[in-house]
């Protein structure tokens, strides 16, 4: 008895994972490929120990009524950890210029080491104000060491895999870091919640994964090392690198067009940033969810959603400029702040978890275009120079974002208009997207060699 539907749908799911194996790219990718795939498969364990949407929720709730840790305080405790991802992308600039004319993947590996080593000695913190500063402290040398990790690697994909296979290929990587990332939420909430004390010996043993992932990563190779290590030796000895910010930010006099997508990147961004330390405050004082259901809300919902996104946002963006890809992209975060808002106002879990799929199908699209969007702007040999401008000026939304929103939303909350800061984050994000439609015209012609 055949059952099509059945059939259909194992077809399918084998096609979508014989679509990760090597085999599915040419051969002369194929090495490098799966060394990165398997390193990503462990990594994110790691990672996943530090990501803000689940730590903000453990922060909050694993330190309320600690001794002498006061209300407020926690609160914007929950911002910066909320903030750190991005607050550590101020260090861009600074790993651009250290890891100029040097070889990049021994570099990252000694910065996904440093990275493992952070995420262990969360184990040991007290639980108390001084512990909550401890941690805090943990989070931002980690997520500033990982900061290194991803300005330097865009460097790797660029010259390993060529524009024709490079949104696909970051894509596969995408899809099982969110679903590693989201495994690790789950896992973390579970244990939270049937033993608060089991981050002691948690987070070591996702350090340890992180360690066995980047004994596979040192094993990759970057194709033309030595031409790309010359050619920015070169550029150092013109003067056309160093490890200095005001270098980056010429970038946006030579390069208007790219300063104009910055400026516009800037306000999206800002609406999207101001949205979580909130969204973790109201989950826990308004709608009193446990560890699990507060990190299913920001962290494994939107997680477990990418990998369905991510594989048509790679198909958007090899065809099309990043301009353009985030003039369509963008409508998915205008929605969940709208869906966030309406959630609130209607005291609906069912409908922040809804929100939390719009995030997801946003963080699908936005993980692609973060790391190969500027590769529509710059030169090979300036590569890290733009995504580290990239990188560093999100640092700078990133460390206002959080605390304006905590600031803004304790008295509008206050006041009974707590719903209504998720309005202001929609606003925010519509006047974004349309700085991005009204890009779309001007949008240059590509090279032969970039098609």
């Amino acid at each position: 008895m055949k059952f099509p539907i059945a059939d259909y749908f194992f077809s399918a799911l084998n096609n979508f994972v014989a679509g990760f194996h090597p085999r599915s790219l040419p051969p002369m990718l194929r090495a490098n490929y799966a060394r990165e795939l398997f390193s990503w498969l462990l990594l994110p364990l790691m990672l996943g120990a530090i990501e803000g949407g689940t730590m903000a929720i453990i922060v909050k709730k694993m330190f309320e009524g600690a001794p002498g840790v006061h209300p407020a305080q926690l609160d914007f405790a929950v911002a910066a950890v909320s903030a750190a991802p991005n607050i550590a992308n101020l260090a861009s600039f600074l790993w651009a210029g250290l890891a100029h004319g040097r070889t990049k993947v021994p570099f990252i590996s000694r910065l996904q080491l440093a990275t493992c080593s952070c995420v262990a000695m969360i184990a040991v913190v007290p639980l108390s104000s001084g512990g909550l500063l401890a941690l805090t402290i943990l989070i931002f040398v980690a997520r500033i060491l990982w900061t290194g990790v991803i300005t330097i690697r865009t460097a790797v994909w660029r010259n390993n895999y060529p524009r024709a296979n490079r949104a696909l290929i970051a894509g596969k990587m995408a899809m099982v870091q969110a679903v590693m990332l989201a495994i690790t939420g789950l896992v973390i909430g579970e244990a939270m919640d049937i033993a608060p004390g089991s981050f002691r010996y948690l987070f070591p043993a996702l350090a340890l994964a992180g360690f066995a992932g980047n004994a596979i990563y040192r094993k990759v190779r970057l194709r033309g090392q030595r031409r790309l290590q010359r050619a920015e030796q070169e550029g150092r000895a013109a003067g056309a690198a160093r490890v200095d910010p005001r270098r980056l930010f010429s970038l946006l006099r030579e390069d208007r067009f790219y300063a104009r997508f910055m400026w516009w990147m800037s306000v999206f961004g800002l609406g999207n940033l101001m949205m979580g330390p909130p969204q973790v405050i109201v989950l826990n004082d308004e709608f009193h969810t446990s560890y699990l259901e507060g990190i299913l809300a920001t962290t494994v919902i939107p997680l477990m959603v990418m990998p369905l996104a991510i594989p048509a946002w790679s198909r958007l963006l090899s065809r099309t400029h990043v301009i353009a890809f985030r003039s369509i992209h963008g409508w998915t975060f205008v929605l969940a702040s709208a869906a966030m808002w309406i959630a609130v106002l209607m005291h609906s879990l069912p409908l922040m978890y809804f929100a939390s799929v719009l995030l997801g199908l946003g963080f699908a699209g936005g993980a692609l275009a973060w790391n190969l969007g500027h590769h529509d702007f710059a030169p090979a040999h300036r590569d890290s120079e733009y995504m580290s401008l990239h990188v560093t000026l999100n640092g700078i939304r990133g460390a206002l974002a959080p605390f304006l929103a905590v600031a803004i939303y304790f008295p509008m909350a206050r006041a009974g208009w707590g719903g209504w800061f998720f309005f202001l984050c929609f606003l925010i994000n519509l006047v974004g997207l349309f700085g991005f439609m009204s890009m779309r015209r001007d949008i240059p012609p590509r090279k032969p060699a970039e098609i």
